[in-house]
């Protein structure tokens, strides 16, 4: 182990930044900064989360993952109280219910504005 590492950064890469910000602003309510002279969100944890251009075309994701074709590279868990009512707002505000579900009652799998998997889960 690192003595004194902690994880302050997250950067997701994508095609529209702001467009993606926005999203995950109003899926989490997490506050608004600029930090490195770029726009982000930070938790109340302290992580910050970047969503930057690629300098390459981006390619969203596939889900689930198919060889030879673009893979996830991570994905993020979110827990929520109720996820009946936490997947509907998430659509409402622009994701998409993934076509193959693995987590039965306990999580959902959904797919962000630009392709990236995101669940929502409830504590057992």
């Amino acid at each position: 182990m690192i003595k004194g590492i902690s994880l302050t950064d997250i950067f997701i890469d994508c095609n529209n930044p702001d467009k993606l910000l926005e999203f995950y602003y109003n899926l989490t309510g997490w506050e608004k900064v600029i930090k490195y002279d770029s726009h982000a969100l930070r938790t109340e944890e302290g992580l910050t989360v970047f969503f930057k251009e690629c300098d390459v075309p981006y390619v969203p994701p596939v889900w689930t993952e198919k060889v030879g074709e673009q893979q996830k590279q991570m994905h993020l868990d979110f827990a929520v109280d109720n996820l009946k009512e936490a997947v509907s707002e998430a659509v409402k505000l622009g994701a998409k219910l993934a076509e193959e579900q693995y987590g039965g009652d306990l999580w959902v799998t959904l797919l962000d504005p630009e392709g990236h998997p995101f669940c929502f889960g409830v504590d057992e």
